[in-house]
């Protein structure tokens, strides 16, 4: 029997250094946008389009993000995606999508 996986590879540029919270215990969560893009023709020209992607890390990972990567650092993730749905105070709902990371590696040359 096939098993669907919800998978997320991504490689992409940090637009911002790590936003890290220590929780009450001790464990950390990192949270980071990450920029992906991709190149299309339009008429004579070519142009890239950027996609930002919100990125959750927890744990010991999140430790790492911290202490090693800042904005413009590129790196590849592995994770999942999720998506938190809510109603604020005036009725209007919310979705928000967020890829939470299990794996992370640098990649390239830290900017």
């Amino acid at each position: 029997m096939n098993t669907l996986k919800n998978t997320v590879h991504l490689i992409g540029r940090l637009g911002q250094d790590p936003e890290v919270r220590t929780l009450d215990g001790g464990r950390k969560v990192a949270r980071l946008s990450l920029a992906t893009g991709s190149t299309f023709a339009a008429k004579e020209n070519s142009r890239t389009k950027t996609q930002w992607h919100n990125l959750v890390v927890w744990g010991n990972l999140a430790a790492v993000c911290e202490k090693y990567l800042t904005k413009g650092r590129e790196i590849a993730i592995a994770g999942k995606l999720t998506y938190n749905k809510w109603e604020d105070s005036q009725g209007t709902k919310h979705i928000n999508t967020e890829i939470l990371v299990d794996e992370l590696l640098f990649v390239g040359n830290s900017k």
